[in-house]
C-alpha cells in the first residue's frame, strides 16, 4: 500500500520559515529605520509645498518610489561594504555577512528596486523628480560609499547630501519645480547630518577604527567633534529661520526656535563634557536621540502649519 503524498503545492513549515527568513533578509538590506527618518520628511514637504494636502495618487507614488529609492540605496551600501561590515560588531549581523544573501542577490536586488523607484517617481509624479530620485542613489552608493566613506573624515558632511534629497523629491513631486523653501529644507538636513551622525561614530569609533574607515568621531578627539556638532548645531538652527521669510508660519517658526534652543543646549552640554574629559556614550547618544527628535518635531510642525498657521511675513 503506497503512502499518500501531501499535494505539490503544499509548503512545509520549514520551506516557509526559510522563504520568511529570506525576506526578512532582504528587508534588513533596504536598512528601514533610515528609510523611516527619510520619509519623515517627505510628506511635510509635499504637504507644506502644497498648501494642503497633494491627491493621494501622488503621495503614496512619491512616498512608496522614495522609499524603494533609499532601499536600493542601502542595499547597493550593504553590497560595496560587506567587506568592512564583517569587521565591525555594529554590521556584522548583516545579511551579506551572516550568508543569507549572496553579493549576486544583493546587487540584482539593489538594480531591481532602483529601476522600480525610478519608474515610479518618474511617472507617478514626474521626470523631474525621477531624475531627483536617480542623484540621490548616486549620492549614496556614488559619492558616498564609494568615493569618500573610506578617504575622509569629512565623508558624512557631503556624502550626506544624499539624505536630503528626500525634500527636493518632495518638493519637485508637487510643484515639478525647486524653488527656495525647497533649498532651505535641503540646508537644514545638510547641517543637520554631522550633529546627528558624529555622536554616533564616537560611540562605535573602535568599530570604525578596526575597519580603518575614518569617521571624524572615531578619529578625533571628543573636544574636537564636540566643537564640530556646536558648529553644525548653530548653522542648522539658524538655517531653519530661513524659512520663515520663505513663508513659513507660527507654527514651525515656533517650533524652529524651540526646538532649535533646547538642541543647542544638548549640544553646549555635549562641548562641556568634552571640555571636562567627562564625555560618556549616554551623553554623546542622547545627542544623536535628541537629533532626530528635533528633525521630527520640526518637520511635523512643517505639515501642521498649512493648516493653523498663517505666514508671518506676507
Amino acid at each position: 500500500m503506497k503512502t499518500q503524498q501531501a499535494p505539490a503545492t503544499a509548503r512545509s513549515p520549514q520551506a516557509r520559515q526559510g522563504v520568511g527568513r529570506k525576506a526578512k533578509a532582504y528587508l534588513a538590506l533596504t536598512k528601514p529605520r533610515v528609510i523611516e527618518l527619510l520619509l519623515v520628511t517627505t510628506l511635510p514637504t509635499m504637504i507644506f509645498a502644497q498648501g494642503g494636502f497633494p491627491p493621494l495618487g501622488l503621495i503614496l507614488a512619491t512616498m512608496v518610489g522614495g522609499a524603494l529609492a533609499a532601499g536600493s540605496a542601502g542595499a547597493f551600501n550593504c553590497y560595496i561594504d560587506r567587506d568592512i561590515d564583517k569587521l565591525m560588531h555594529r554590521t556584522e549581523n548583516r545579511p551579506l555577512v551572516t550568508g543569507e544573501v549572496t553579493p549576486r542577490e544583493a546587487l540584482v536586488f539593489s538594480w531591481i528596486l532602483g529601476i522600480i523607484a525610478i519608474a515610479v517617481l518618474w511617472f507617478g509624479a514626474n521626470p523631474l523628480t525621477g531624475m531627483l530620485g536617480v542623484a540621490a542613489i548616486f549620492l549614496y552608493v556614488v559619492v558616498y560609499t564609494l568615493v569618500l566613506k573610506r578617504r575622509t573624515s569629512q565623508n558624512i558632511v557631503w556624502g550626506g547630501a544624499a539624505g536630503c534629497m528626500p525634500v527636493l523629491i518632495a518638493w519637485a513631486a508637487v510643484t515639478n519645480s525647486i524653488e527656495w523653501p525647497a533649498v532651505v529644507l535641503f540646508l537644514i538636513i545638510f547641517l543637520w547630518t554631522p550633529p546627528h551622525y558624529w555622536p554616533l561614530s564616537m560611540k562605535y569609533s573602535d568599530d570604525y577604527n578596526a575597519a580603518s574607515v575614518p569617521m571624524l568621531g572615531a578619529i578625533a578627539g571628543a573636544r574636537v567633534v564636540s566643537i564640530q556638532v556646536v558648529l553644525y548645531a548653530w548653522a542648522m538652527v539658524a538655517c531653519s529661520l530661513l524659512l520663515v521669510p520663505a513663508g513659513a508660519g507660527w507654527v514651525y517658526s515656533v517650533a524652529a526656535l524651540l526646538g532649535g534652543a533646547w538642541f543647542l543646549r544638548e549640544s553646549h552640554r555635549l562641548y562641556s563634557l568634552a571640555q571636562q574629559g567627562e564625555l560618556n556614550n549616554k551623553a554623546a547618544m542622547k545627542v544623536f536621540h535628541g537629533s532626530i527628535s528635533y528633525l521630527t518635531v520640526l518637520f511635523l510642525a512643517l505639515a501642521i502649519d498649512p493648516f493653523v498657521g498663517s505666514a508671518i511675513l506676507p
